[in-house]
């Protein structure tokens, strides 16, 4: 196999590139909406897919097609590739509804010296090594922040930023190899929608997410996820003449949270420990209506969930006669493990890029999930890679400017080493099943 690497040259040229289109890409307020029923749920979306699409004009060779859902498809062929297996990159369009995205402004902290960094909209917010003490691996280098009135951004337009920098870098590098490509960047990721109208007829047989945390994180697990609705239905009377009589269900729905194990919370687990996680509360005397995600490793482990949230119903009915209290759980994902670990070519090439690049593995469960996950379950075998931020959907959100440069370098490794390999024939086969 051939081995290539990017010269110096053309390193700096990916840095000033992905740091640039990162800034442009932040400033456009993309932030998903749960209650709008819409797809893309925000028009935010829609403004940055078209602005996209319109650099992608400049580039010859792709054909490229934003549809009605806001799915902008990318595709190209393949240049000196022995094999035919096509290769599916993806980020996602949106942020986090949970922070204001609206009017970001990247503040760049040159040459950072491992003190607390500043934000100039709120003298009163630090971000400390305390915080995040991966700062202090980037002692030295240049750190992206937000300005303190918002979040950043980076999950995922570091991630746009690293794929459409190496659609560029391919452009102009015309001897650089890549397999055929198939990139999708998706609409309303963060509110687990983002693959809900995906059509896989346009992806590839191989995917790699570039959606992940730190510098150097391959992710090949993530959480098995559950969504979780419990209304409670009771009954007004007026205060004055309640006794005996008011069932009131905010009061019995704000009982019922404070009554959710308070030590398997999010902001009490850490590792592979999972959780119940309490995300709106509301409504009045009559309705009121609570929702929470479950996550955990595996599906047995948010069975049990579910059997606690069932209990608890049990004994709110029996604690308040007349109350109805209905509970709906779906699904949002799965554990991308139970596919991946049966393409480990997937992982091994992905391992190759990341040396080529220069980049340590760090081998890390997602505390969350990608489309990626919903991905293997289509078919596509789609682990995560770095896009490099950190305390993603806080203020305090930030990213270093080298891992986009180097989220782009191992995007353009996995290009040259797929280019040079011949077809997984189990992938192919596992891919067309899944459609078929």
């Amino acid at each position: 196999m051939v081995e290539m690497r990017i010269p110096p040259e053309r390193r700096k040229w990916i840095r000033r590139q992905a740091l640039e289109r990162f800034q442009r890409y932040v400033a456009i307020d993309t932030r998903s909406d749960p209650q709008s029923g819409r797809h893309p749920s925000t028009d935010g979306q829609g403004e940055l897919a078209r602005r996209l699409q319109a650099e992608l004009a400049a580039m010859h060779g792709l054909e490229v097609t934003l549809d009605d859902y806001g799915y902008l498809y990318i595709a190209r062929s393949g240049r000196k590739a022995v094999g035919k297996t096509a290769i599916t990159f993806c980020a996602h369009l949106d942020t986090s509804p949970s922070v204001s995205g609206r009017g970001v402004k990247p503040v760049i902290h040159r040459n950072y010296d491992g003190e607390a960094l500043h934000f100039a909209d709120d003298p009163s917010l630090l971000l400390t090594p305390e915080d995040s003490p991966e700062l202090l691996q980037h002692i030295g280098e240049d750190i992206v922040t937000a300005s303190g009135r918002t979040l950043l951004g980076a999950d995922d337009k570091a991630g746009l930023a690293a794929i459409m920098t190496a659609l560029e870098f391919l452009h102009v590098e015309t001897d650089w190899p890549h397999p055929e490509l198939r990139i999708v960047f998706t609409p309303d990721e963060e509110i687990g929608e983002g693959a809900d109208h995906v059509r896989p007829e346009r992806m590839g047989q191989v995917g790699y997410t570039i959606d992940g945390g730190a510098l150097g994180e391959l992710e090949a697990e993530c959480f098995h996820a559950l969504r979780a609705e419990i209304t409670f239905s009771g009954l007004n009377v007026h205060p004055g003449y309640a006794k005996n009589r008011m069932i009131n269900a905010a009061a019995i729905a704000a009982r019922f949270a404070a009554a959710l194990p308070a030590h398997e919370t999010p902001e009490n687990t850490a590792g592979r420990e999972g959780f119940h996680h309490l995300t709106a509360i509301g409504g009045n005397e009559s309705k009121a209506r609570l929702e929470l995600i479950l996550r955990d490793f595996d599906a047995a482990g948010n069975a049990r969930r579910v059997a606690v949230l069932e209990q608890l119903c049990a004994t709110y009915r029996a604690l308040y006669p007349g109350v109805i209290i209905d509970l709906a759980v779906e699904e949002q994902y799965r554990n991308m493990k139970e596919v991946l670990e049966r393409h480990p070519d997937v992982l091994a090439v992905a391992r190759q890029a990341f040396d080529a690049a220069g980049v340590a593995v760090v081998d890390k469960a997602i505390r969350g999930g990608t489309d990626g996950a919903r991905f293997c379950f289509m078919g596509i075998p789609t682990p995560n890679i770095f896009a490099g931020g950190l305390l993603f959907h806080s203020r305090k959100e930030w990213i270093p400017v080298r891992a986009l440069q180097k989220s782009t370098e191992v995007i353009l490794q996995l290009c040259r080493l797929w280019a040079q390999s011949p077809p997984r024939a189990a992938i192919i086969a596992d891919a067309d099943e899944a459609r078929s």
